[in-house]
């Protein structure tokens, strides 16, 4: 029984530092993935950021384009109540042009 016992013990020692090597070959290769991924992503950001800084001043050069026409769709949603509905899915709201502006509280 002490023999068989023994047997036992080593074919799970050895299974446990098969299992560890594994391990530590999964992980190592892992490891090595991400830093490759990361360090192609990095050079990407640093192409993509001169393209995203060019987008970001043209959207910031046409902003107050972009808030007038919003502001126009407004006043044409007043005049014409069928368009609401469209300014309304886009989230632009739109008071009746009969709705007085709220009271300030009283105090």
């Amino acid at each position: 029984m002490n023999n068989d016992s023994n047997s036992e013990i080593a074919a799970l020692r050895t299974q446990v530092f098969t299992l560890l090597v594994a391990l530590i070959i999964v992980s190592g290769t892992v490891t090595v993935y991400l830093y490759r991924q990361a360090s192609i992503l990095r050079k990407d950001i640093d192409t993509i950021k001169p393209q995203a800084q060019q987008v970001i001043t043209a959207f910031e050069q046409n902003k107050t384009l972009m808030v007038n026409f919003i502001n126009q769709l407004a006043l044409y949603g007043q005049a014409h109540p069928d368009f609401r509905p469209v300014l309304m899915k886009y989230g632009i709201n739109v008071q009746s042009p009969g709705a007085a502006t709220p009271a300030a509280p009283k105090k």
